[in-house]
């Protein structure tokens, strides 16, 4: 199974929305109106195309690059990271909603999601130092560019690294994940709730956090280059970092990826073997419900970077009560989404992609599967809508423009959501460049 690099997206609603007739490529500061630029990037648009609402190409970074994690819909308001700043843009101009916010030093993590209230946590480093650590946060309020707590999070151990760091929003919790260990703080007011880190004499360190739907996951990794070396995986209550139960796995599976969290599925790989396990959990326990079987080979896209403390957050799998969805992997041509049953681990049916391309599935609204279809070199990518029973034919719902292809094509490492009729497509690294800017954002509409 190859997992190579995604993040997972933003559910806040927008307002009915207002597109504007014609779009410019901004001139590259990343915090331009959306009216600026040279080319009409809806010139030439063909019948039944949707239109390009805005585009944005990235801040200059050095050569080294920088990251640019993180997507957030709130409202009819657009918010992204991007190497030492966050930006606002209005969901269908594009114009500046509320001034860019700038970091001291680059931003190294944030939250996925929002809280209830429209906050994110982002994370930047201490110094701009190579060996620079990912432990400074700070509370940011979507909807105003408002400011709230901010406050250095210290490692708890010898060997508990925070070159990089994995931020989890669950409720009112957040856990700051590390190399082995992870920190709970009150979303509210930053107030210090409990240090989750190894157990039992120091065998078993913390690997990995997964947090969604109320839910807090830990990875532990035990008795590391010993006879008894094995993963395990634990639920804890998020407020008080008590293990509610813990999922021991044999020895040679490593815990890879969470596609789940309600219920749980976890994907594993055993690299001896060159097998991978996905299993899905019983509700709340660690008893096993069903393992997939299948011979097809999956591709939802994750971050599989060996920093990485991130263990959700993969593009290209969801799940609802009944199925886990997943993209087939295809090494040219159309590939399918796979639905899955929770209940057998058996396929209970798939659709292929409309064009020659990859389809990723994204999440359900509505009680249907939405999905993303990759352009192709004489088409636009394009949003579909599933039906999760009855007919699975895909449904466009966006016929991206065949005159941005080349552009949408040029997001390698990406963040997309669909809220309210629009697609976004970002990108969630910025490499240095000589010859031009680098991509950053693209908002297509009706």
């Amino acid at each position: 199974m190859t997992t190579d690099g995604g993040k997972k997206k933003s559910e806040a609603k927008n307002k009915d929305p207002k597109p504007s007739v014609s779009a410019s490529a901004n001139p590259g500061t990343g915090d331009g109106d959306g009216n600026e630029g040279k080319e009409d990037l809806n010139e030439g648009r063909r019948s039944g195309e949707a239109k390009v609402l805005w585009y944005k190409e990235a801040p200059k970074v050095p050569g080294s690059g920088g990251d640019a994690p993180g997507m957030w819909v709130e409202g009819d308001t657009v918010v992204k990271a991007a190497y030492k700043e966050l930006y606002a843009y209005n969901a269908s101009t594009g114009k500046i909603e509320w001034p860019a916010i700038k970091f001291p030093q680059k931003i190294c993590a944030t939250t996925k999601t929002a809280t209830d209230d429209g906050k994110i946590v982002v994370a930047f480093k201490d110094s701009a130092k190579s060996n620079a650590k990912c432990n400074q946060l700070q509370v940011i309020d979507l909807k105003s560019g408002g400011k709230g707590w901010g406050k250095p999070v210290k490692e708890e151990g010898l060997f508990d690294f925070s070159m990089q760091s994995n931020l989890v929003l669950v409720g009112d919790v957040l856990m700051v994940g590390r190399d082995q260990s992870g920190t709970a703080l009150r979303m509210s007011d930053g107030k210090k709730l409990y240090v989750a880190k190894k157990k039992d004499e120091g065998t078993c360190y913390p690997s990995g956090f997964a947090g969604g739907e109320g839910r807090l996951l830990m990875a532990l990794s035990c008795g590391a280059s010993t006879p008894t070396e094995h993963d395990e995986l634990q639920q804890l209550d998020p407020k008080t970092g008590k293990a509610l139960w813990t999922k021991k796995f044999p020895k040679g599976w490593r815990i890879g990826k969470v596609y789940g969290t309600g219920p749980t599925i976890v994907y594993l790989a055993n690299e001896d073997r060159k097998r991978w396990n996905i299993s899905v959990l019983k509700e709340n326990s660690d008893k096993t419900r069903s393992e997939v079987s299948s011979d097809d080979n999956f591709a939802p896209e994750c971050d599989t970077s060996v920093l990485s403390r991130e263990l959700g957050g993969c593009l290209g799998v969801t799940s609802d009560e009944k199925y886990l969805y997943l993209p087939t992997a295809e090494k040219s041509g159309a590939n399918a989404i796979v639905a899955i049953s929770l209940a057998t681990g058996k396929e209970a049916w798939r659709t292929k992609s409309p064009l020659d391309e990859k389809m990723l599935p994204l999440k359900i609204e509505n009680g249907e599967l939405i999905g993303y279809v990759e352009p192709s070199y004489d088409s636009g990518g394009r949003v579909v809508s599933i039906a999760t029973s009855g007919s699975h034919k895909p449904r466009t719902l966006l016929q991206h423009p065949k005159g941005t292809s080349q552009i949408e094509s040029g997001f390698y490492s990406k963040d997309i959501d669909y809220v309210d009729g629009r697609f976004y497509l970002s990108t969630t690294s910025i490499t240095g460049s000589t010859t031009g800017q680098a991509k950053l954002m693209l908002a297509y509409g009706k």
